[in-house]
């Protein structure tokens, strides 16, 4: 982690490790023992570590690992020139008490595509400190891809 560069006013900056297609169907049940994530498929970068990327959906992966106090959520916004660029990131809470290498979902609207650098920083992580602590994070993802 370079604090330097990911550092900002209100977060940090997470950066890029990985880009997957989704390969197959997904199902989300009332009972989680029914939850089937859809596969993946994780793209190649070339020689200079960038990915071209037609417009569609990506489920990315960041460098950093996140441990998150039972006292302490999270929220992540896409970096404005993502947007600019029209590409977004979708992202779930990050819960008090999780500890993992987080994945998003990243959507290139740009007929056009986009070129991407492993290692770029693509969101910007915004902490919330909670009233007091919570149990944490106790669900399937905590510790994922570590």
């Amino acid at each position: 982690m370079d604090l330097e560069q990911q550092l900002q006013p209100n977060g940090i900056d997470l950066t890029l490790r990985e880009v997957s297609l989704l390969q197959s169907a997904g199902t989300i049940a009332v009972d989680n023992s029914q939850r089937q994530v859809s596969e993946l498929a994780p793209l190649v970068f070339d020689g200079l570590g960038y990915i071209d990327l037609v417009a569609g959906i990506y489920l990315i992966t960041y460098n950093e690992i996140v441990n998150l106090p039972e006292d302490i959520t999270a929220l992540a916004a896409p970096r404005s020139s993502l947007l600019r660029c029209g590409v977004t990131i979708n992202t779930a809470v990050w819960d008090a008490g999780y500890a993992g290498r987080s994945q998003s979902l990243m959507v290139v609207y740009n007929p056009q595509g986009f070129r991407l650098q492993r290692n770029a920083r693509i969101v910007q992580l915004i902490f919330f400190k909670l009233t007091g602590k919570t149990r944490g994070y106790r669900g399937t993802y905590q510790g994922e891809n570590v």
